[in-house]
């Protein structure tokens, strides 16, 4: 029996199926962890210890971006509105308004799918027609993206420096609230933002042209005033990395 053990352990086959599940490990670990830089250097943070840079992700959406819209401006707080192609091309004055309104607009690909393992030919075009859409909108160029889900893989910065874009964002903090919740649960979620965070939040849902996200909308009414009275100030990525 251990003669048995010791062939077992020495023996390469296993060794080399502890280093494929390793490396699927690594992997796994950088196409989903927000913190891993391995697939390239990502945005975590916003450079300015005063400042948070909120971002919202898969809009626009007539039934929560104009009043969100209206929240951040009663506020005067700039924000990152990360827009779905598709939902662009479907609200595509809704899009507008959120450039108007002074905020920074970056691209969330098309259809939203998970980039990991798709070909650099298909990012590229994911990202190429949502920018379409933005620039027809807007009259409008991106310059940041974001994957959806947070999910990336080797590929993904290769394809965005080729086509001129300033970096891949992903979070510091994040609040989940793309789950149906109370806002209250929001509330206390986002109490661990600090200065120079940047937060995930979402004023849509990419599966839906008209998703429900009015608890981040109450998240916000609660922590807009109480982060302005802490001394913070709230930017778009173009205005803290122009």
């Amino acid at each position: 029996m251990r003669e048995f053990i010791l062939d077992m352990n020495w023996n390469p086959v296993y060794a080399a199926m502890a280093g494929v599940a390793a490396a699927g490990g690594v992997f796994a670990w950088s196409a989903m962890v927000p913190s891993a830089q391995l697939f390239g250097p990502t945005i975590r943070r916003t450079g300015d210890a005063n400042s948070v840079g909120l971002t919202f992700d898969d809009g626009p959406n007539p039934r929560i971006t104009p009043s969100l819209l209206d929240l951040l401006g009663k506020h005067q707080a700039r924000a990152t509105f990360f827009l779905v192609g598709k939902h662009v091309r479907e609200f595509p004055a809704l899009a507008k308004e959120i450039a108007e309104r002074g905020h920074t607009i970056g691209n969330h690909t098309d259809t939203h799918p998970s980039l990991t393992f798709l070909s650099r030919e298909r990012i590229a075009c994911e990202l190429a027609q949502c920018e379409e859409a933005i620039q027809a909108a807007t009259a409008r160029q991106t310059r940041w993206m974001r994957p959806p889900y947070g999910f990336r893989g080797p590929q993904l910065n290769g394809v965005v420096k080729s086509r001129g874009g300033a970096g891949v964002v992903m979070w510091s903090v994040t609040g989940y609230d793309w789950k149906p919740q109370p806002a209250e649960r929001l509330i206390e979620r986002l109490r661990k933002v600090r200065g120079g965070d940047i937060v995930l939040l979402h004023d849509a849902d990419h599966r839906l042209p008209q998703g429900d996200r009015r608890w981040t909308v109450e998240a916000l009414g609660y922590w807009l005033p109480r982060w302005r009275d802490a001394g913070l100030r709230f930017a778009g990525l173009d205005d803290l990395r122009a």
